[in-house]
């Protein structure tokens, strides 16, 4: 096949702890949305991203949501789970062996952990004590030893989201906070405090996708999914921002864009407002150095620039690690076909989503998937 492959229809649950509601509960709210807006139930196969997962959940939500008898495939990528799943997907429709698929992401995070998520024992590096917040941590505590952030400009990322998160009804968290209000909440692993971090969440995300045919449609322009490199002392950048870098330039030359600026509004992994900087750099939106300031003053916000994160991002709508990149997906789809509400980017044509999977055994990441989507 050689046409470009079409996002038909787009769907989410809620995002938040929600121990009143299970995963077949939740994937059920999102799969019912997508299939109806993509007008059609028709499905031929199915790509799912989780990480938590039980054995057999894609199968079981699946079953309730009336999809049985198809092939089915279940995959894991840590954070980047769901992203992953909507590669796939594209790859499946691209390469005209499946119709139509449904690219799924789905976890229920307040079930499996208490609080922040347990460290894996099996890494040695988890085993040690390195979770993901002391790792993002490390990252801020270099980029203010650098001076390439200061204190105020990592907490302006909280602040912006949160006040994107106000017009998401399905957000987890929103709010008007100050600069002082997010450096004065819990410490959580220094230098970054409770409004740093995202929340424990649960959540389902799901997209149709099909060959793109006479009818508008959102159309995928380039995408791309790496796994990372060695970290070590070759690399002079922060963990992360190599193999974003690379994934993005990837699926900006696929995408046949010269330039990150062509873009209209990007959806970004902020699992920790360091996240966030660090990503407009390594997709170039900022200079090195220069994340933080845009942040601060406002060009990354709403009506600036290059809105990032109009949906509140990790750090407000949530971040249920197999659901996440779909979601991003479901908000890039809702921005170019002008639905997005109060948070709606005026005149959105070209939107991104970045999906970047954690993991700190040694690589730079365990995987990053990044889609260009084009406006009908």
């Amino acid at each position: 096949m050689t046409g470009r492959v079409a996002v038909l229809g787009v769907g989410t649950s809620h995002f938040g702890r929600q121990p009143e509601h299970d995963l077949v509960t939740l994937a059920h709210a999102a799969v019912t949305e997508a299939l109806a807006d993509a007008g059609d139930t028709r499905i031929d196969a199915v790509w799912a991203g989780t990480v938590f997962g039980p054995p057999g959940v894609t199968q079981r939500v699946l079953r309730a949501c009336g999809i049985t008898g198809i092939p089915v495939i279940t995959v894991e990528n840590a954070c980047a789970s769901g992203t992953t799943a909507f590669v796939e997907a594209h790859e499946a429709i691209r390469t005209g062996r499946y119709g139509r698929v449904l690219a799924l992401g789905l976890e229920h995070m307040s079930s499996a952990f208490s609080g922040a998520i347990t460290p894996e024992p099996t890494d040695p590096e988890q085993r040690s004590g390195l979770a993901l917040p002391a790792l993002y941590a490390m990252g801020a505590a270099r980029y203010l030893h650098d001076g390439l952030v200061t204190a105020e400009q990592l907490a302006a990322v909280s602040v912006k989201n949160h006040a994107h998160a106000l017009h998401n009804p399905r957000a987890q968290y929103s709010g008007r906070y100050t600069v002082a209000e997010v450096l004065g909440s819990r410490m959580i692993a220094d230098p970054l405090t409770v409004l740093q971090c995202c929340p424990t969440s649960d959540g389902a995300a799901a997209a149709v996708l099909g060959a793109a045919g006479p009818e508008p449609a959102v159309t995928v322009r380039g995408i791309a999914l790496r796994s990372g490199a060695p970290w070590d002392d070759r690399s002079p950048h922060v963990w992360g921002h190599d193999v974003v870098r690379d994934t993005a330039a990837d699926a900006l030359a696929a995408a046949g864009l010269d330039s990150v600026h062509d873009l209209d509004v990007v959806e970004v992994h902020d699992a920790f407002t360091i996240g966030e900087i660090v990503t407009t750099e390594a997709l170039g939106i900022a200079a090195p150095g220069d994340g933080g300031r845009l942040a601060a003053d406002g060009s990354t916000a709403l009506g600036g620039v290059l809105p990032v994160n109009p949906s509140g991002g990790l750090l407000s709508r949530g971040h249920p690690l197999g659901a996440t990149g779909l979601a991003q997906v479901a908000e890039i789809v809702w921005q170019l076909r002008g639905l997005a509400n109060g948070r709606q980017v005026d005149g959105a044509r070209l939107g991104l989503v970045e999906t970047m999977g954690g993991g700190v055994s040694v690589l730079d990441g365990n995987a990053c998937a990044v889609a260009v989507l084009e406006a009908p």
